[in-house]
């Protein structure tokens, strides 16, 4: 049974920072394959205008395309508003007998996690890896089901920062991917 990791977000952009989680991760972390899993987006998230699903999609397919034993799906997009993450593993779950998932958080969403809808089924039925993130500690002690990858690169770069600082008109070079930039400009986004 191949083990997938699911790594979900907004994507909105994709960023080094996600890239080296997600070539850690694939390499490191046990697994046979990584999934970016591009969410929709967060009515929640009211601090900028987010790129169309279609872009986000795609700038995270261009940095799959590089990453050894990664790729992306927009198989949460598909799901019926709103989504959880504990649907979307069990439909994952049902449509891929085959392989067995994981997901893959940053040690500041692991904080919070006890609060996610079906937290305690997530860990029973799936399992998580903690990854870590600055300023939010790893956990000492985890229960059945979490795993901790302490040695992946500690990354402290965010979307809304690479957003905002191209709407100011910035060089963005080498907080994002070279191809993922260009796609940006090309598409006019964040602008």
């Amino acid at each position: 049974m191949r083990h997938i990791g699911i790594y979900g977000g907004s994507f909105d952009p994709i960023h080094t920072g996600h890239a080296i989680v997600a070539g850690y991760m694939s390499q490191f972390a046990g697994l046979d394959e990584l999934w970016l899993m591009v969410s929709r987006r967060n009515p929640l998230k009211t601090d900028s205008m987010p790129a169309p699903d279609r872009h986000r999609l795609a700038m995270a397919a261009l940095v799959a395309a590089r990453c050894r034993g990664v790729r992306v799906s927009d198989f949460e997009m598909h799901l019926p508003a709103p989504s959880y993450t504990y649907v979307t593993l069990c439909r994952l779950r049902e449509q891929h007998p085959d392989c067995r998932f994981s997901l893959v958080v940053g040690s500041d969403s692991w904080l919070s996690f006890h609060r996610w809808r079906n937290a305690r089924e997530i860990l029973e039925e799936f399992g998580i890896i903690v990854y870590p993130r600055p300023g939010y500690p790893m956990p000492e002690h985890t229960p059945p089901g979490v795993a901790l990858a302490a040695d992946a690169p500690r990354m402290e770069i965010s979307s809304t920062f690479i957003r905002r600082q191209i709407a100011e008109g910035r060089d963005m070079a080498f907080f994002v991917p070279d191809d993922v930039l260009r796609y940006i400009h090309r598409h006019n986004l964040y602008i």
